[in-house]
């Protein structure tokens, strides 16, 4: 499984789609909300953006990596008959999909590494809370490929493609993750509040360094998320097609 999962990276990182929506655009995501005065946030452009900035493009950057791309990877594999051909090889069905969660993962630590070094050169100095950074992507990241795995499984390969890139989309404006659920219009903000988009950004906006969250909220958002990825690997237990 782990030689698969180091094929699917490679295929992922060769592919210059995949790299735009992966790495690319959370780059300079996070140099815009930083840098650009326009961007409503609290703090001013700058370094002192940098924390709440950071939180919400690693949120944006799990979802485009966990969600988007993997969702849309299984569903034109499914359409190709790749998916299927891989099932008749040694490895388990269960093995295949493991390996590509597991390339997600690894796509997300490469995102961690960059984006957390942008940060540095702008100015970031982390304090200790920055350790949950790597337990909390992890858990985002295992949430949204569950999610991405119950879409790309079960819905037709253009559909696939359309409801992937609008759901990003929409997370990435009003989904809690570039900019938090708070500083939505009330009755908005109180649905998005129960998005794990929003539970996830969140969470790294504290890692980050954005203070002021109780550690109840805190819990409470970490057990979203984890709800969402349970639901998300339910139904593609059931749903999953191989072709």
């Amino acid at each position: 499984m782990i030689a698969q999962a180091g094929f699917e990276l490679r295929l992922l990182v060769r592919n210059g789609e995949q790299l735009l929506l992966t790495l690319i655009i959370p780059v300079v995501l996070l140099l815009g909300v930083t840098l650009v005065s326009a961007v409503p946030l609290d703090a001013p452009a700058g370094p002192d953006r940098v924390p709440e900035a950071l939180g919400g493009v690693l949120a944006v950057a799990i979802i485009a990596s966990a969600f988007t791309s993997l969702a849309i990877s299984v569903g034109f594999d499914r359409r190709s008959g790749a998916l299927l051909m891989l099932a008749t090889t040694p490895l388990s069905r269960q093995a295949i999909l493991g390996a590509r969660a597991l390339a997600a993962l690894a796509m997300v630590g490469i995102q961690l590494v960059l984006l957390t070094g942008t940060a540095l050169a702008l100015g970031w100095r982390p304090s200790l809370a920055a350790l949950t950074l790597i337990p909390v992507a992890i858990l985002g990241t295992l949430a949204f490929a569950a999610l991405g795995f119950a879409l790309g499984g079960a819905v037709r390969a253009e559909a696939t493609l359309a409801i992937a890139n609008a759901v990003f989309l929409l997370l990435v404006v009003v989904g809690g993750t570039t900019f938090p659920a708070t500083d939505l219009p009330g009755p908005i903000a109180t649905i998005v509040a129960f998005l794990p988009s929003s539970a996830l950004g969140d969470l790294l906006r504290w890692g980050a360094g954005v203070t002021g969250a109780a550690a109840g909220s805190l819990v409470v958002d970490a057990v979203l998320v984890a709800v969402w990825g349970i639901a998300g690997l339910i139904i593609a237990v059931r749903t999953f097609r191989w072709s």
